[in-house]
């Protein structure tokens, strides 16, 4: 550890849950977590078994508290500097809380996390590190997002459907004329944002024969068009003419005097004027990127046909006052009934590997930062007496690091099977080029082709099961 006295005790809190299928006694299962907790010579706490600061002896102590819904529940328990460094997910961290050691938001977004230590959720400033866990929830979030398009669109309904079927009153040749409808192939989707889950959207859409555009930062731009993606500059032109927009953007950074963020209100008029007339709108980013208000008077003239909003809702225990980023969306709902789906920020954080990973990523990135001050996946500015280190990556997930590029060359006949087919697919391309005319060139690909798309098929697979794509990120993989 960094402090030569061992005799220190650390105590961090884990402030949701990190197991979410049941267990033998029907309570969300923490054990994995515990193991690994144990594993790494720390003690894990059930919070309800102890009191925090009874807790000495020396080492790191890990009190598990998922039960804190509120601000007053949380600030009552670690309000007072109890804590060393605390693990979090949906639960908000509020600014008048203390840890030390750092703080880590399983997931990639970072604004529920508004400790002073760190400056709060940009984790600009502060003198404890803010780091998180991106990627591990990305395919189950850009999963759901494609269940709630494939909810609406194509607009079949199953129900209705299924239930004439079973009570005798369907005839195909009758009554299917009553029911057209048409396939996602071919439909513009116009994803904003290209972090891990917009990216991870994006392939899905394409897998499905959609057609993504992708708003960015002009950076992105080459690594965006050499994957097949269609670029825009803004999001209104990534939404021009758009079936469906799915938002993946982040809150951005707040403005201090207002507390406001500055991608709040975002999705609003401007887009809702530039999609295809009955477009559906997916946001399972953040409740306030979109102008609830613009929604409403976009889903009243036909612009927006379904919307589907996945965001926080609180609930007073004791007047049943509703609260949270999704509130503004409840008065829309009786208006337009069957069209509007609102979820309480699920998506993310109902997949149980998913967040029992995260979950131990983020004990092993506190626990880095306590014993050797060296800190991964680092949200906004690296506090002083640490040194930043490569952040962990999912397998497939995000780009391209210049360590797992090397790391092919561990395995020799992964290395020779890919210069193989490499070989072969330059030999057939240089051959066709230099063909003198159509003829040499219809009798080569005849001759050659079966054996060109077995090479292009296996290089592509292998690339894939390699997690070899995507943009290159230039960074070691630790």
């Amino acid at each position: 550890m960094h402090d030569t006295d061992t005799r220190r005790t650390y105590r961090i809190l884990i402030c949701d849950l990190v197991g979410l299928r049941p267990g033998p006694d029907g309570r969300p299962d923490c054990s994995e977590v515990r193991r690994h907790v144990e594993q790494a010579g720390c003690t894990f706490h059930d919070g309800d078994a102890i009191v925090a600061a009874d807790i000495g002896g020396g080492g790191i102590h890990f009190v598990y508290r998922p039960d804190l819904n509120t601000a007053e529940d949380f600030v009552a328990e670690a309000g007072d500097g109890l804590y060393d460094a605390v693990i979090a997910a949906a639960t908000v961290v509020p600014a008048d809380t203390v840890f030390p050691e750092g703080g880590v938001r399983i997931g990639a977004g970072t604004g529920n996390m508004q400790s002073r230590s760190w400056g709060g959720g940009s984790g600009a400033g502060g003198a404890a590190p803010l780091m998180n866990t991106p990627g591990i929830n990305s395919r189950a979030t850009a999963q759901m997002v494609m269940k709630a398009i494939l909810r609406f669109l194509p607009d079949l309904p199953f129900d209705l459907l299924h239930e004439r079927t079973v009570s005798g009153r369907f005839d195909t040749g009758r009554d299917l004329k009553d029911f057209p409808t048409g396939k996602l192939e071919g439909r513009r989707i116009a994803v904003l944002g290209y972090g891990n889950i917009g990216r991870e959207v994006a392939r899905l859409a394409d897998a499905f024969g959609m057609r993504p555009v992708i708003y960015a930062r002009e950076r992105h731009r080459r690594w965006i068009e050499a994957e097949g993606f269609g670029y825009a500059a803004t999001p209104v032109e990534a939404s021009a003419g758009a079936d469906i927009v799915s938002v993946h953007l982040g809150l951005g950074a707040a403005d201090p005097p207002t507390g406001r963020f500055a991608n709040a209100g975002l999705v609003g008029e401007a887009i809702f004027d530039a999609v295809s007339p009955g477009a559906t709108l997916v946001n399972f980013d953040r409740g306030e990127l979109v102008d609830a208000g613009a929604l409403d008077t976009a889903m009243g003239d036909g612009r927006i046909r379904f919307a589907a909003i996945d965001a926080d809702i609180f609930s007073d225990a004791a007047t049943g006052a509703v609260s949270g980023p999704l509130a503004p969306y409840l008065p829309l709902v009786e208006r337009h009934a069957g069209r509007l789906l609102l979820l309480p920020h699920a998506v993310a954080d109902t997949d149980h590997p998913s967040r029992v990973a995260g979950a131990k990523q983020a004990v092993d990135q506190i626990l880095e930062a306590i014993r050797f001050r060296r800190v991964g996946n680092l949200k906004g500015d690296l506090p002083d007496g640490y040194t930043a280190v490569p952040g962990r990556a999912i397998h497939g997930i995000g780009g391209v690091s210049a360590g797992a590029l090397a790391g092919v060359a561990e395995d020799a006949d992964v290395v020779k099977q890919l210069a193989y087919t490499t070989g072969r697919l330059h030999d057939f391309w240089t051959r066709l080029a230099a063909a003198a005319d159509a003829e040499e060139r219809q009798a080569l690909c005849a001759a050659m082709g079966d054996g060109v798309m077995l090479d292009v098929n296996r290089q592509a697979a292998l690339m894939g099961a390699l997690g070899l794509h995507g943009p290159f990120t230039g960074k070691p993989r630790d």
